[in-house]
């Protein structure tokens, strides 16, 4: 391996490598220092009326916080520490030896975009396989000490299959229990059954739905027939213990909302629901879609930054490198500002998820080959 890097890499090579990461690292982990300390201050209230224990506070809350803040921050600590370095080198005279020794400046961003590659690998793994399952372990410490909110919805039509209509007007999370319930079954446009009920009561350890008393309307043609009952119950797809109960598809999460509930759940489960809700049409599509999108596009925003910030910085300047991370920081903010308006053009103004999604580093790329092309040759 050390015969491969040195014939590859050379001694310029390895030097930058090792500034680059060895400052991206130093400096998201002095901002993650500082995250945690702002939030315990903030949240210490909570922990202390929540009654929460200190192994939950550590290995489930903060087990979750911080990776979920360290992959978010992570293109935008790199763009930083990129500059930072950078500009350093500028400033100490390192960076012209290197262009006057005919080393083209696109040879000279080949270690960048090494080092940048290695951040983007962990970057996208973390995106897709780590962070969905710490944030599930944050979610739930923050939905059992920091409930202070109704994260249910009202009024909801959801369809289970291609025959079968549900609505509830409204569900108690706490209790299990949904209230005002209609099914419907059609052939085509002819409806062949029609259920009401008060109530129905959802059974976490069963995995069942109980219907305490209800009234069926059979449908054959001309031919109805009323039917009065008590006690149906119908079991989940999850409950495969009780195969001769009849099936309905449907739990008592697609009646709770709560902020980053997609962002808990694994990609193979997120795709999964994507096309269950193609289906059902309950109103978050645009919602999954994004987080979907989100998780592969988000890491890319290493090279595009990266890009900028080589191309920003690798000029000297008058006042040493102040100025370029004085531009590095107005360009964190304006990705962020970005960012976010994206997050609500896609889930709120209906624009196509992917579009808006890739909008930032498609806009900061075009900067960025902009820079480029000005940067000292």
């Amino acid at each position: 391996m050390r015969a491969f890097l040195n014939k590859y890499l050379t001694v310029i090579d390895r030097y930058i490598i090792k500034k680059y990461l060895g400052t991206f690292v130093f400096t998201l982990g002095i901002f993650m220092v500082i995250s945690v300390v702002f939030d315990v201050s903030e949240r210490l209230d909570n922990f202390l009326k929540g009654g929460a224990s200190l192994r939950e506070i550590v290995f489930q809350y903060y087990a979750g916080f911080v990776p979920f803040y360290l992959n978010m921050l992570s293109p935008l600590i790199n763009f930083l520490a990129v500059i930072f370095f950078t500009a350093k080198m500028a400033n100490q005279t390192e960076i012209v030896p290197i262009l006057s020794s005919k080393a083209s400046f696109n040879r000279f961003l080949r270690p960048f975009f090494i080092a940048s590659t290695i951040v983007f690998i962990v970057s996208f793994f973390a995106n897709v396989f780590l962070i969905p399952y710490t944030n599930r372990l944050k979610n739930t410490f923050e939905n059992t000490y920091f409930h202070d909110y109704d994260p249910t919805r009202s009024e909801v039509h959801i369809q289970i299959d291609k025959q079968t209509f549900v609505y509830l007007s409204s569900y108690e999370e706490e209790n299990h229990i949904g209230y005002n319930f209609l099914l419907e079954k059609f052939d085509g446009d002819k409806m062949l059954e029609k259920l009401t009920a008060q109530s129905i009561v959802y059974d976490s350890l069963k995995r069942t739905w109980t219907i305490p008393i209800y009234d069926v309307r059979y449908i054959n043609g001309l031919n109805e027939r009323m039917e009065h009952g008590s006690n149906m119950v119908y079991r989940t797809l999850e409950n495969t213990a009780d195969k001769k109960l009849p099936v309905l598809d449907m739990r008592p999460t697609d009646f709770v909302v709560r902020d980053n509930e997609w962002s808990a759940i694994s990609t193979i489960e997120l795709n999964r629901d994507i096309v269950k809700e193609k289906m059902r049409g309950t109103g978050v599509l645009l919602d999954m879609q994004y987080e979907e999108y989100r998780r592969f596009i988000y890491p890319l925003a290493t090279y595009v930054l990266t890009l900028i910030g080589v191309s920003i910085s690798s000029r000297r300047v008058r006042g040493g490198i102040g100025l370029p991370l004085g531009i590095g920081i107005f360009l964190c903010f304006a990705y962020i500002v970005v960012d976010k308006f994206a997050i609500v053009f896609s889930t709120k103004g209906g624009m196509p998820p992917i579009i808006t999604v890739v909008t930032p580093n498609v806009l900061f790329g075009i900067l960025g080959y902009y820079l480029l092309r000005r940067a000292p040759k």
